[in-house]
Parts: structure tokens; sequence; C-alpha cells
């Protein structure tokens, strides 16, 4: 498609958004919506303005674009970083774009997010900050890859006709020629976002929430400068009569039974990810009747109020993956317990539904908590500006989402039937059975064989438990012998 230096459209947009709320501001009284920084060029040296904009972005939060221009050179930039606190946890958005549709799909991508193109294995690390869409980010990437093109082309031909497959390749995709491919944004700080699409299908978006290493809050500036001293380092010998000082012990103080028991609470000490600074983790094992013990994990920080809700499993890898299937006809269906597990995805066709692998964690609850949990993290995605959804919402998509959100709502009330699909490679995933341990006529189940993809993302064929001594051996040199 023929236009204009998309980097330069993009800065044109923004600093427009910049003049027009500036236009509109009024009065002494009234606040000032956008503030003026006299700044240096750093083109020619002298003087320009920056001005600063607040705004709210939908499908995300607040955050201030950055327009500087120069009277002089004429130099124009445009940049944006987030308005808010770092978040809590860190978050990585996958999209895969099947349609030419989906090449406006916003993106925000701050300056602490990683941006990939997975087919490509191309990889942006963090910089500038960016607000622009699938098209626009994938053809500021092709434009920066095309600088210097030239100067290799003289004095490393090999390296550029590498890099010129690559900008075709971006071009193809930009223009709509290319399909599919996916893009990941991965944000330590949590601050980024891809819009999600109207259509959702198994593997076309998904957002993952993950908690920080100690690493990754330390360079995100979170190190704890409070002078406190750091949680305890958990080691192996860490007896279960300290997590829990009411179990039998003997003399020496060492527990009498290692086993964990049932239904009771372990606390030991953690470091929390989203703040860095010590806090506690408990646990406790509970037995699902007809299914196996399961361990709940909670970390509440009392310093950052971060919290964690996660289930999960143990036991043996099975040979084959479960597909759970539930027909929700009623009321009382919704009262079923079901826990999916963070390797488990869940559909519901009827409802336009789909939740990736690893999207919500391990969870233990029934029908209708799940799916309230589905409806509250998309609606405060799609709608967090407000039940309009923002002015840059157009009509067609708002009109899809109402709809979306009616029919789940309807499902939540029990107000229409549905089916819950429940596939997990792990077959640690389990629906409660009203009818146990009869077989139940709502619900189906059936084992699979997994596919090579799955078993290479489980690390399945890096798993060798027999003849692994014998293996290392005739890998390596031959063992030394001492003798004559």
């Amino acid at each position: 498609m023929a236009h204009k230096s998309l980097a330069q459209d993009l800065f044109e947009d923004m600093g427009r958004k910049v003049a027009e709320a500036s236009a509109q501001e009024g009065g002494d009284d009234e606040p000032k919506v956008v503030d003026e920084i006299e700044s240096l060029c750093m083109n020619c040296h002298e003087n320009g303005t920056t001005r600063l904009l607040l705004t709210k972005i939908p499908f995300f939060r607040e955050i201030v674009i950055m327009s500087f221009a120069c009277p002089h050179c004429h130099l124009k930039n445009s940049e944006i970083q987030p308005a808010g606190e770092i978040q809590q946890r860190g978050t990585k958005f996958s999209l895969r774009v099947d349609r030419a549709e989906e090449l406006s799909q916003q993106i925000i991508k701050s300056d602490t997010a990683v941006f990939r193109i997975e087919d490509i294995d191309l990889e942006i690390p963090p910089g500038r900050g960016q607000l622009s869409n699938v098209e626009g980010i994938l053809s500021m990437v092709a434009e920066d890859l095309s600088q210097k093109q030239d100067e290799r082309k003289e004095v490393a031909p090999e390296l550029f006709a590498q890099i010129q497959n690559i900008i075709q390749a971006i071009k193809q995709m930009a223009e709509a020629n290319k399909f599919p491919f996916t893009i990941t944004v991965d944000d330590l700080a949590g601050n980024s976002s891809i819009e999600p699409p109207t259509q959702l299908s198994v593997g076309k978006y998904t957002r993952h929430e993950y908690p920080r290493t100690a690493a990754q809050n330390e360079a995100l500036g979170l190190g704890d400068t409070t002078g406190e001293a750091p949680a305890a380092e958990i080691r192996p010998e860490y007896q279960a009569t300290q997590m829990y000082p009411e179990m039998p012990a003997d003399a020496a103080g060492n527990n009498v039974d290692d086993d964990i028991v049932e239904n009771q609470v372990y606390s030991f000490p953690a470091s929390c990810p989203g703040c860095a600074k010590s806090c506690t983790t408990n646990m406790k094992m509970v037995n699902i009747p007809h299914f196996k013990q399961v361990v709940l994990m909670s970390t509440v920080c009392d310093h950052c109020g971060y919290r964690s809700n996660e289930v999960k499993t143990g036991g043996e890898v099975p040979e084959k993956g479960r597909r759970i299937t539930l027909a929700v006809e009623s009321k009382e269906d919704l009262s079923r317990d079901i826990l999916k597990a963070e390797s488990c995805a869940m559909s519901c066709p009827e409802l336009n539904l789909s939740v990736e692998p690893g999207t919500l964690g391990g969870r233990f609850t029934t029908v209708e908590g799940i799916l309230t949990q589905v409806r509250n993290d998309l609606h405060s995605s799609i709608f967090d500006v407000g039940d309009d959804g923002g002015d840059s919402m157009n009509s067609a998509s708002k009109e899809k989402w109402v709809t979306f959100f009616g029919q789940l709502d309807a499902a939540i009330k029990g107000e229409v039937k549905f089916t819950v699909k429940l596939e997990d490679p792990l077959a640690s995933s389990y629906v409660q059975s009203f009818t146990a341990p009869e077989p139940d006529s709502q619900i189906k189940v059936e084992d699979y064989e997994r596919t090579d993809e799955e078993e290479e993302h489980l690390g399945l064929k890096d798993i060798k438990t027999e003849g692994y001594e014998e293996e290392g051996q005739t890998d390596g040199a031959a063992p030394a012998v001492n003798g004559s």
C-alpha cells in the first residue's frame, strides 16, 4: 500500500493529538491539558519545544504522549511513556494475525518491552515507547532495518542479502501479503498491551501474567532499598515442622512424619515478585475426590498488596493428554467444581470464548467462577476507559464486544446452554461429576495422543529416565582405568 513514511505518519498523528488538546484549553481557571517545556534540540543545538499530554488509551491505561518540535531545523519526534506505576506482574501478549483487518490492532509498547516477530525469529529489544498498530510497528521495523543497507551491500554482501530477505518478509506482512504470522510483546513492567481481536479462536490471542524474578526486579530498579533483611533462603533441609510447628516431632526436633498432611496450612518465607521484599507463601494440600491430590499456593505481600493464588498438580506425566467436555444445561451445572491446570486450554464454542494454556494459571473454582474471572479480566481490558470503550473504538467493534459480553453474562446467570471444553496435554485438569463414581451423561472424557509440538513445548522430548548413564559414557570419552 502506497503511503509515506509510517514513522512520520505516527509522529504527525501524535503531534496532532497534542496540538488539538492544546487548542481546546480554556481560561486560566480550567485545568491545563498540555504542558510545554523548552528543550534543547539534539540536531541543531537550538531550543525547541516539548509538549506533554496525559491521556487514557482504550484497552489500556493512562500514558504520557511527548511531542518535540524544533522551529530552527524543523526536527520532530514523538514517543510515549506509561503514566502509571510499574505493575505487580510482568505481562506477555501474543497475537496471531490471519486477516488484513487485524493489521489495525492497536499496540502499546513501553520502553521496557521486547517486541518479537516469532515466524522469522526477529526480536526488537527494549527502547523507545511506541503507540501504533500492527502495520505501523512492522513498517517501522522494516524502515529501521533498511538503514545502512547501502553500506552493508558494499562491505558485507552476504549480510546485506540476509537482512534484505527479512525486510521483504516484514513488508509482505505489513502489506497483508503474508499470512499468518505471530507477534509477541513481553513487558517486565506490565505496561504494554495488544488490542484483543473481536474474533477469538484457539491460539489466536493470549495474555499471560507472570511473577518477576529478583534479577528482573533489579533491572526495573525495584530492588529493596529500605535496609530490610532479605527473605530467608529456602533450603532442601527446611523440614515440615519448621513450616508448621504444630506437627509432631521427636526429641531431636525432627518431624515424625515427613509427609505433608492434607488440609494443613504450611507457611514458608519468600520474596515478593512485585516489590522484591520479604513475604509469606501459604501452601495447602487437598484431595479432590475421584481425581488426585493437588497443592493450593497463596502469596500475599503486606508491603505492596501483591496477591497470587495458584493450583499445582503432581504425579508422573501420563502417556496421553486428556480432553474433557462438559455440557452445561442448568444453573446447577454452574456450581460444578473445575480444576483448570496451567497447561490446559479452555474453550466454549457457543460463547465464542477461547482461553489459551497459561492465560489464567492454575485455577480450582467452579464453572461460574472461572467464567466470571474470564469476563472480568476481558472487560477491564476492553472497557478500561468506561462502558463505552472510549472514543477510538469503532461502532462495529463495540457492537461485537457488547454482544460477546451479553452472551457471557447470560451463561454466567444460567440463562443459556453451552459447552465447556478442557484440553490438557498433561491430563491434570478435572470437572466434578454429580454421579461419581458412575459415569456422568453430561461429561465426556477422552484421552488423546500428544502432538510433537506439545511434547516439545512441555519439554518431554528432552527427558530421559532410563539408560542415561550408559548414554553419557558412549557420548563422551572412554572412562579412565587405573592399572598397569
